[in-house]
């Protein structure tokens, strides 16, 4: 289904300080593309994007009591909305 494609927004102060912008970041599934996320923002939000970037999310190699181990990897997309639309996180 076209919804599971966006797993959530993404909230960090670089995100944030985008949205002044009209440039609201998500998380979306690995094998997600450009057609694909825009058919999902405006199933789920009921706006249409302007335009949509894909960002890989790299993996980070951590280390946790003495074990090593990846954290992370994916990808994110920037969508851009026109001037007066807007969306709104509950």
């Amino acid at each position: 289904m076209k919804t599971e494609i966006i797993k959530n927004p993404r909230i960090t102060e670089k995100a944030s300080m985008a949205i002044s912008a009209n440039a609201y970041t998500f998380d979306v599934e690995k094998f997600a593309n450009k057609t694909e996320i825009k058919k999902a923002v405006f199933v789920l939000y009921k706006v249409k994007p302007v335009k949509v970037n894909i960002l890989p999310i790299s993996k980070k190699h951590v280390m946790s009591r003495g074990i090593k181990g990846t954290k992370g990897g994916g990808k994110k997309a920037v969508v851009y909305l026109k001037k007066g639309d807007e969306i709104k996180f509950i």
